[in-house]
């Protein structure tokens, strides 16, 4: 069983953060913010498929100002990603926005910090820092250590700018592009300090590869009960974030939310388009709210045994399969009528 460290709890519109909370799933659209009517949609879609916190890109004013409108109607909180510019944190935290993504030392002098710092504090906004392997201060770049070494000394003088200033609503992230550097730097990092952890690999990459390096990456740190956020970075639309994080949770048995789906390899036994089948029965059963695990076999012969644990599956024959449940064989039908018998079988189970 995963103990997980016990971390700083936050409070970002209602969803806790850190401490002894479920991990968080998170994600970011990838609409123009100031088109409101766009980002709502996409953030409703991502909230269908269980996504809990969204990150905006705040560009400038205007889509500062846009922020007031999507907090108000947005079913889930908003975290404001801000570079640079501290007048862009100050207008997203006046209009509501229920945490900012910024790294103090690079809003600029001294004073604008504290006018961003004061304000948050007043209205418990909380701050995470974003640390990336690409865009380590110029300071420590030449310094003989290693770049998780850098990235911590990175992200202990962003935090301590917060905490000279009496701040401890912090959450941190520290990404890499590299599997190996995320792992090395977020385990320096939980071991020098409290504050929530928010996981992920940066420019991952599309579907494929992006969703391996998460895995790998993410799955040692969850493993090691490191991480109390998750975003699964994707060159995707990020209802394909939500979807694999919640892929990752499931495999590790932190979290399951909906259908697990299983499916074995074809080989020389299979009879039936496997490949397609299996993709037709996740297209079909991916929305649907229940912790069971559905199984797509190729054979009659091996299928049901070795699936025995699913709750329920389908194991194909020529031109036809089985429907089993349990490992026991309960229908027999045509190809063409598996989808649609596996769903009254769940559905007469569950009645």
């Amino acid at each position: 069983m995963i103990k997980r460290k016990i971390t700083k709890q936050l409070d970002i519109g209602g969803v806790k953060l850190g401490g002894d909370a479920p991990i968080v799933v998170q994600s970011m659209c990838n609409t123009d913010t100031r088109d409101v009517d766009s980002t709502l949609k996409q953030i409703s879609e991502m909230a269908e498929h269980g996504c809990e916190v969204v990150r905006l890109a705040v560009l400038n004013k205007d889509a500062a100002a846009a922020i007031k409108e999507i907090v108000k109607k947005s079913p889930i909180p908003i975290i404001s990603d801000i570079h640079f510019d501290y007048r862009l944190a100050i207008s997203c935290i006046e209009n509501g926005v229920h945490a900012l993504r910024i790294n103090p030392g690079n809003i600029g002098k001294q004073e604008k910090i504290e006018k961003v710092v004061k304000l948050a504090k007043a209205n418990n906004t909380p701050i995470r820092i974003g640390i990336n392997s690409g865009s380590v201060e110029k300071e420590y770049l030449n310094e003989n250590c290693s770049l998780s070494e850098k990235m911590l000394k990175s992200a202990q003088k962003n935090i301590k700018i917060l905490e000279d200033l009496n701040f401890d609503l912090i959450a941190i992230s520290m990404k890499g592009s590299d599997v190996l550097n995320t792992i090395e730097a977020n385990q320096l990092l939980s071991n020098t300090c409290d504050y929530p952890l928010h996981l992920g690999v940066t420019e991952a990459g599309t579907l494929k590869n992006g969703l391996v390096k998460s895995s790998v990456a993410l799955g040692v740190l969850l493993y090691q009960g490191i991480g109390d956020t998750i975003r699964i970075s994707l060159t995707e639309n990020p209802v394909e974030e939500v979807d694999a994080a919640y892929s990752i949770l499931n495999a590790l048995n932190i979290r399951r939310r909906g259908v697990n789906f299983v499916s074995c390899p074809t080989c020389g036994r299979t009879q039936i388009d496997l490949i397609g089948l299996a993709k037709k029965v996740e297209s079909k059963f991916k929305t649907l709210d229940l912790p069971i695990t559905i199984a797509t076999m190729g054979c009659a012969v091996n299928g049901p045994g070795e699936a025995r644990n699913a709750d329920f599956g389908i194991a194909g024959g020529i031109n036809e399969g089985y429907i089993f449940k349990k490992g026991e064989i309960v229908a027999r039908v045509p190809e063409s009528e598996l989808l649609d018998k596996l769903e009254e079988v769940i559905a007469n189970s569950y009645k």
